[in-house]
């Protein structure tokens, strides 16, 4: 007997894969953007004087675009094309690391940082869009799989290199280099898509977001992401400060625990996909990994334990975490109520993405300011009790 499916030509299996690299690559230098602002805080701090609530929103407003626009690119994919959007954020990247490397004040830095959320926002939601069509269907586990390491991968990176360069400012202008070099393989080796013709309006966009929201599954979904993001990058956006704060570590240490503990995210995505191919259930996933991170939460920032086994639960809340960017972004497309409204799925999840990255850093940072380190553990651990109630919803998705 013969099988009834084809493998994909060779050529076109290689096509495939180098695009999903590529994207992928596009994806850590995005996530590259986030980490690097957390490895500089303290070299920001003497050269602005700016205080962690400063930092908070320093990297608050990378975010911001993305609460406001994720929704609008979600849509405006099919018509403008994934390749196309893509190609844009990168050059976005490059433009707004390249100012932040030259800038000479708090507005000049908010205003780069704008420019780079606009170039992680297209990205991050062109990206799932453009592996939906490059790859597959039996690949399309396993590359989502991959696709959902580009940020612990990218944050890690930018805690190891940024930790052992002299200054802040180089590392900042190899990020808009990267970004450059990245968009010419980009253009040449990733396979351009058909785009919609038809003239994509506001209302056209009022309407395919009321369809999405109305299947109930996606704003869940995207719940679920912004109390992730929350919980992570209040912890992330601010780990070399705790390491060297509370740990007594030096910079360059910091900066490498930090980006081990980083790496154990990639182990939870990973992890992710081989449960969801087996059948676990995605709600029991996202409920175990909330609830993971909040008791660990609880652990690290609370001055409980010595050195070691605090970074230990900075491991376990990286690594249970994990679990949850990969579940739900495999979810997205069975979530949307019509195939063609999946990228404004991803789009509505972004935004719950943008929404914790935003209000994570600037509640802890200025929370901790206030009330010290403890203040973080109650916020971590009250989001943790959320995104509970938030995966009990997800229960139907199957």
């Amino acid at each position: 007997m013969h099988s009834t499916s084809a493998p994909l030509p060779s050529s076109a299996a290689t096509t495939a894969w180098t695009g999903v690299a590529l994207v992928v690559a596009a994806g850590v230098i995005a996530a590259l953007q986030v980490g690097k602002v957390a490895i500089a805080v303290p070299q920001l701090r003497e050269d602005f004087g700016f205080g962690l609530s400063a930092i908070g929103w320093l990297m608050a407003v990378f975010s911001l675009l993305g609460v406001l626009g994720a929704i609008p690119v979600g849509a405006w994919i099919a018509r403008a094309g994934d390749r196309r959007l893509l190609a844009v954020g990168l050059l976005a990247l490059a433009v707004g690391s390249t100012i932040g490397a030259l800038a000479g004040s708090l507005a000049a830095l908010l205003f780069a940082r704008v420019v780079e959320g606009l170039g992680f926002l297209l990205i991050v939601i062109a990206g799932p869009s453009l592996l939906q069509r490059i790859v597959a269907p039996a690949a399309k586990d396993l590359a989502f799989a991959i696709w959902s390491c580009f940020m612990p991968v990218g944050i890690a990176i930018a805690f190891f290199v940024g930790s052992v360069l002299e200054g802040w400012r180089g590392f900042w202008l190899a990020n808009g280099l990267l970004a450059l070099v990245l968009l010419a393989l980009v253009l040449a080796a990733v396979p351009r898509g058909e785009r919609d013709a038809r003239r994509l309006s506001w209302r056209d966009i009022a309407g395919d977001t009321t369809r999405t929201l109305e299947a109930r599954a996606p704003l869940r979904l995207a719940l679920s992401f912004a109390i992730y993001s929350l919980q992570f990058f209040a912890l992330f956006n601010f780990l070399p400060v705790l390491l060297i704060e509370r740990m007594g570590a030096g910079v360059a240490t910091a900066g490498l625990l930090s980006a081990l503990a980083c790496l154990a995210n990639v182990g939870g995505n990973l992890a992710a996909g081989l449960l969801l191919a087996r059948g676990t259930p995605r709600w029991r996933l996202v409920a175990a990994a909330t609830a993971t991170m909040g008791i660990a939460a609880l652990g690290i920032f609370l001055p409980l334990l010595a050195a070691l086994p605090t970074f230990l639960l900075c491991l376990l809340f990286s690594g249970a975490g994990g679990l949850l960017p990969a579940t739900l972004l495999a979810s997205a497309e069975r979530a949307a109520p019509q195939p063609r409204l999946a990228p404004l799925t991803v789009g509505l999840l972004m935004t719950g993405n943008n929404v914790g990255q935003m209000i994570g850093p600037v509640l802890v940072g200025g929370a901790v300011e206030a009330l010290g380190w403890p203040a973080a553990a109650a916020i971590v651990a009250l989001a943790s009790v959320a995104g509970l109630w938030v995966a009990m919803g997800l229960r139907p998705l199957r």
